[in-house]
Formats: C-alpha cells, sequence, structure tokens
C-alpha cells in the first residue's frame, strides 16, 4: 500500500492562529489528508507547535511572564482551535517536550560528528550588565535609512528596511537599556554553498516539473544568488541546548530545531504502540511520499535547508512535494498580526458556531495557491448564501422533502431512464474523476470547483424536471426523478468529505448512509430501491447583512486603533521599578544656547540644575532657535553618562516628546518650580 506523511507548517506558540495560517498551511493539507484516507491509502498527518526562538522570548517580556508560560497559553489555544475547526491531525505535539530535545540533540550530534558543520567566530552585539549576547529583536537603535529611534537589530518597522545589529546608529540593549559591546562568540555553520554544488542544486532543478511554480521559482532565485553558509546554533537562553561542551549558554538555532519537530512528533505518535519503531517507516522508508505544506514564507527552509539536513543525517527520505501557498490577505490588505489586521480563528468558532465549513468552503475558493488572494466578509457572505444554502443546500432540501412527501421517505425505483438521465450519472463519474484528479495535483481550488459544478447541476436537473408539478401526472416518472436527485445527494456526501466533513456528516445521517470509503462505491447507483432516508434538515443556513457588517465594524475598529499604532512606536520592554528609581531627572533652566558650527541639529546649551551649571549637547536646532529657549525650563536627565559630541563633553540629556512626524517639543514642568526638583 501506498504511504504518504504529510505535515503542515509548526505554528508559532506566540499567538494565535488566523485565517492566512488557514489558508496557507493547515486547510489544503487537511483536504490532502482527508481525500487520502478515504481513498483507503497509509497517511500520516503531522504538526505542533513550534516553541522555541527569539519570537516567544520577546512575548514573555512583553507579557511579564517566562516562556514557557507563553508557550503553554499559547500551545494550548492553536490546539483547540484547530480541533474545533476540524483539521484532522493524527498527532499535534510541541517542540517544549522531551521527545523533540532528545531528538533534535541526536540530530545535530550526528552531523557534528560526521563532520558535517563548520566553526567559525564572530563579534556580535553583547550586554555586558544582562551578561548575555543579544538577538537581533533584543537591539535597537537608529535606522541608518530613516532616522527612525526605535529600529530593531534585523528591521526598522517604520521604514520596512533590512537591517543587521552593526547597521544601527546608537544601538542599545532591550534588557538592560545599556550599549552593547562586540563580542567574540562561536558557532556551527550548515555549509549550505558546498551542498550546493554538490548535489542539492541538481535535486532541486530535478523538481522542475512536478514543483508548484512558485515554489520552484524561489528556490532557483536562491540558487541563482548562490547558497551561502548559515548558522545552526546562537547564544539564547531559550531552545534546545546545543549538546557540545564548549556550548554553554547556546541553543540550536529555531529554524533547524523546529522542522526536526516533524520527526520528533511522528516518534512521539507511536511512542504508544505495540511497535514504537513503526514511526521509522515514514521517515526511513524510499516507499513513504514525505509532503510539506507551507506558506511561501517558509520555502527556503522546507525546499533547501531541511532536506540539506536530511541528506547530511543520512537516514532519511527527502521530501517528494512541497505544495507552499502564497498570502491571503483581508480586505484588501495584508494580514498583520502586530497590528491585530486579522480573523482570529478562535474568535470565527464563537461568532459563527457550528459553521466551520462555510469558513473551509470559503477560504479554499480563494486559495492563494498561484498567487496573493484576498478575503472579505461579503464574498464570504455570498459563497455562503448563493452557492452552500441557494444551490447545494437548495438540492439536498427540495429532493428529501419531495421524497418523504410522495414516497413516504424511502427511496423510489427509477425506472425507463431518459439521456437527461444517463447525462446525471456521465457527469457523477467525471465530478469523481476530476475531483481526485485535482486533488492529487494540489489543486484544491478546481476540485471544489467540480464539486460545487456538481451540485449545480443535481439542482438544475431537479428544477427543470419540476416533480413537484409532475408527480399528479406521472407518478413513475417522479420517482425516477427524484431517485436520480438523491443519487445525487449520496454522491455529494462523500465527494464533499474532503472540503466540508462536518455537512458531509451531516447530509449522511439525513439520508441514512454510513461512512464509506470511495473506493467501497462501485455502483453509480449507491441509495437501493427502498431504502429508508433520515429526518431533513437545513444543511446551510443563510447568513444576514447584520452578522457580516458586525464583522466589518470589527475590523474599521481595529483598523482605526492601527492608525494610531502605525504612527507611534510601539512600547519598549517592561522595565523594574529599581532600574527607573536609577534614572535622576531634574528641573533645570536654559541660560546659554547657540547653534553646534558645522551642524544643522545640535545646540550647545548652558543649564542651571540647581546644583551646578553644565553643558549639553541636544539635537534640537530644527525645531527652536537659540534666542527661544533662553529661560525656559527644562526636564533633564542629569546622571546619563557624559559623552563627547561634536568635541563638546555633553553631561546630560534634555527630555523631549516625538511625535508621529518626528517634531520634538520640550516637557516642561508646569509653572516656574525650583532648579533642580526632582522628576519622580
Amino acid at each position: 500500500m501506498k504511504r504518504t506523511l504529510v505535515t503542515s507548517a509548526l505554528p508559532y506558540a506566540n499567538g494565535p492562529v488566523h485565517i492566512g495560517h488557514l489558508a496557507g498551511a493547515y486547510l489544503p493539507a487537511d483536504i490532502y489528508v482527508r481525500f487520502l484516507r478515504i481513498m483507503g491509502e497509509d497517511v500520516k498527518f503531522i504538526c505542533g507547535s513550534d516553541e522555541h526562538g527569539v519570537p516567544i522570548t520577546l512575548r514573555a517580556r512583553k507579557e511579564g511572564v517566562s516562556p514557557q508560560e507563553v508557550v503553554d497559553k499559547y500551545h494550548a489555544q492553536i490546539k483547540k482551535s484547530f480541533e474545533d475547526f476540524g483539521i484532522s491531525f493524527d498527532i499535534y505535539h510541541r517542540t517544549s517536550e522531551k521527545i523533540h530535545h532528545e531528538t533534535a540533540s541526536d540530530f545535530f550530534k550526528t552531523l557534528y560528528k560526521k563532520g558535517v558543520f563548520t566553526e567559525e567566530s564572530s563579534e556580535q552585539y553583547y550586554d555586558e550588565e544582562a551578561k548575555m549576547f543579544l538577538a537581533d529583536r533584543y537591539i535597537t537603535g537608529t535606522c541608518p535609512n530613516c532616522g527612525n529611534a526605535g529600529a530593531y537589530g534585523d528591521q526598522c518597522e517604520k521604514c520596512g528596511k533590512s537591517l543587521s545589529p552593526k547597521d544601527l546608529i546608537n544601538p542599545h540593549s532591550q534588557l538592560s537599556g545599556k550599549t552593547p559591546v562586540l563580542k567574540k562568540t562561536k558557532h556551527w555553520y550548515l555549509p549550505l554553498d558546498r551542498m550546493q554544488k554538490e548535489w542539492l542544486e541538481d535535486w532541486i532543478l530535478s523538481h522542475k516539473q512536478d514543483w508548484k511554480n512558485n515554489v520552484f521559482g524561489q528556490c532557483k532565485s536562491w540558487l541563482d544568488q548562490g547558497l551561502q553558509p548559515r548558522a545552526v546554533t546562537r547564544d539564547l537562553n531559550w531552545g534546545v541546548p546545543v549538546p557540545l561542551e564548549d556550548a554553554d549558554g547556546k541553543v540550536l538555532y529555531v529554524w533547524f530545531d523546529a522542522p526536526i519537530g516533524y520527526i520528533s512528533a511522528t516518534k512521539a505518535l507511536f511512542s504508544n504502540t505495540s511497535d514504537p519503531a513503526d514511526w521509522k517507516k515514514y521517515w526511513k522508508d524510499e516507499n513513504t511520499s514525505l509532503i510539506h505544506f507551507i506558506g511561501k514564507d517558509n520555502i527556503v527552509f522546507h525546499c533547501i535547508i531541511f532536506p540539506a539536513m536530511l541528506k547530511a543525517h543520512g537516514e532519511f527520505i527527502l521530501p517528494q512535494n512541497v505544495p507552499a501557498n502564497e498570502f491571503l490577505n483581508l480586505e484588501g490588505d495584508k494580514i498583520s498580526t502586530s497590528r491585530n489586521w486579522a480573523v482570529w480563528l478562535h474568535e470565527y468558532m464563537q461568532d459563527f458556531p457550528g459553521k466551520q465549513d462555510v469558513l473551509r468552503y470559503a477560504l479554499c475558493s480563494t486559495a492563494p495557491e498561484n498567487k496573493d488572494n484576498d478575503f472579505t466578509w461579503k464574498e464570504f457572505q455570498t459563497r455562503n448564501n448563493s452557492e452552500l444554502v441557494a444551490i447545494l443546500g437548495n438540492f439536498i432540501n427540495r429532493t428529501l422533502v419531495l421524497t418523504g412527501k410522495y414516497f413516504e421517505n424511502k427511496v423510489p425505483d427509477a425506472v425507463e431512464l431518459n439521456s437527461s438521465d444517463t447525462e446525471c450519472f456521465k457527469a457523477i463519474k467525471l465530478a469523481i474523476e476530476n475531483i481526485s484528479r485535482n486533488i492529487r495535483l494540489f489543486k484544491f481550488r478546481d476540485a471544489l470547483f467540480e464539486l460545487t459544478d456538481l451540485a449545480r447541476k443535481g439542482n438544475k436537473y431537479l428544477a427543470d424536471n419540476e416533480p413537484w408539478k409532475l408527480y399528479a401526472l406521472n407518478p413513475l416518472r417522479t420517482a425516477t426523478i427524484l431517485n436520480i436527485s438523491l443519487q445525487f445527494s449520496a454522491w455529494l456526501s462523500y465527494l464533499m468529505e474532503p472540503f466540508m466533513p462536518g455537512s458531509a456528516v451531516k447530509l449522511r445521517k439525513m439520508l441514512n448512509l454510513n461512512d464509506r470509503k470511495w473506493t467501497e462505491l462501485t455502483n453509480e447507483s449507491i441509495l437501493k430501491p427502498g431504502h429508508s432516508l433520515g429526518t431533513a434538515e437545513l444543511l446551510f443556513e443563510k447568513i444576514e447583512d447584520d452578522i457580516i457588517a458586525h464583522q466589518l465594524e470589527k475590523l474599521e475598529s481595529s483598523k482605526n486603533q492601527n492608525e494610531v499604532d502605525k504612527s507611534l512606536p510601539d512600547f519598549k520592554t517592561s522595565t523594574s521599578f529599581d532600574d527607573f528609581q536609577k534614572m535622576d531627572i531634574r528641573v533645570g533652566t536654559i541660560l546659554e544656547a547657540e547653534r553646534v558650527p558645522k551642524t544643522d541639529k545640535l545646540l550647545k546649551l548652558l543649564v542651571d540644575t540647581g546644583l551646578d551649571q553644565r553643558t549639553i549637547v541636544s539635537g534640537i536646532a530644527e525645531f527652536y532657535k537659540p534666542e527661544e529657549i533662553i529661560g525656559k525650563q527644562v526636564s533633564i536627565l542629569v546622571n546619563l553618562e557624559p559623552r563627547k559630541i561634536k568635541g563638546i563633553e555633553s553631561r546630560g540629556m534634555i527630555l523631549m516628546a516625538e511625535d508621529s512626524n518626528g517634531k520634538l517639543a520640550f516637557i516642561n514642568p508646569h509653572g516656574q518650580i525650583q532648579n533642580g526638583s526632582v522628576i519622580r
């Protein structure tokens, strides 16, 4: 029997799941897996929470809790959301589990002992007070491109420019607030440049015909640029410890340990079975097809880096296909978790109880399979009302109600089939072939179209023949029409299974049918004459305008808030009261002011602090003339370490407010107050 292992990208356990995640990696994988199961094939569906890396530690600092508390919270939420939505993983694991740490450590040690890695030392920023090397997001400073003072070590979120920590002007640590120093550190690297020449490029090029164009094209672009060695370790205190004696304070880089999570999850799946070693059949047997479902931002990891790791290890199969989707936008704008511009899965489940299949249908219909696509609430409503309710639901309901009315809720016999009747069976057979072919080719939108089109043909057949008018004149012909309509309904109940599993089960209950594999359905007429049907119910319900209006209002509210968020920098990470107490902020009066020669922004100020008179250099010349500020009382950070600016020793900092346009304004005491007064 053919064996398939399907994985979906491990979601970061630092926030909930949204519809972009679903459309990219989880819904298409679930459709594919459900199809293979109903075809009777051996398939395992693997996923789990990615619980390591800097995003986890940043979330922990933001929420004032430990990284473990963060991953425990979001792992539970994500797992429940997937279960409620009907994503049918065989296991949803997590990378903080012992079995994963052991598996990732063993994987690293195997590559290390084989001499795969190269060792390199480089200078990275180090916080002397916190006594640790700083990940990119733990370093902020001024962007060299736009002057934003709150740029991160990997990117300026104001202008969007990608950065490295050494690009920042005046970098400082998010942990202590101090200026970090450059310090040498050693790390281990995966030599992708060497692997590209030896085998990796040829292997990727061999998949030109069977990988999606967007996947192959991105891989080809990376190859054309020339792959570079990539670090597999980093200095961090959260993650899988590097299993070497000289690697204290280092963990496996999250991109290295996360895909190994697929392997450890498969191990965990079989750990309590009669043969725990069965996991090897899915990772080490060439008869197994390994399929990764991901979003396009993960292509490089699953098509280049992870295969390089697997090949270097030597015991594992390589992926056969990586059907990555593009991005799903929301109401014409990019989905953004930081801006809360998203439809969160757990909120959808609360707002639309029992309507999992409506969202599955809508997301599959607009799936970004070859290019970015857009989800809108109006289209969601139209898909439900005009297709699920008006076509599929209407056809099923009329068929069952009429059968109950005219034939005591039992399947009538079909006699003397005419050409329109036989065309129906041809349509069913063709739909089965097209749906199967498209799913195997990862063309889920096309497969869903075939399903909807079959329902549309059934609906048209019933409407054209009008059995409600015909029964009084020709009950035998009416029996045939309803028999064929019921056969349509029965086939739809099975063909719906990969796309709308809940509705498929509900329809089979109405038809009084058991769950069966498609391979068991050898006869076009599934329902035999005399078969007793169940109770007719509405398969889908109309979604009213006010429900959609409420969702749009939620988004509009989020958008308004986002406009504020976009214009101002994010709050910095939490600091302790003791650290705040170290700052000595006083009231002072500007006695003298003059421009610093050969500069546009700097003023040299003489300030009376009440305890002394001191020189402070301040970058406010764009907003204030020297003569305008003499005699003005200001707030001063007086215990800032002295620093030479343009050859002038500056002893303190004038505190200013900066708006979203970069305009500066003094923070003045209210009314006249004694110089040297402490600001607490």
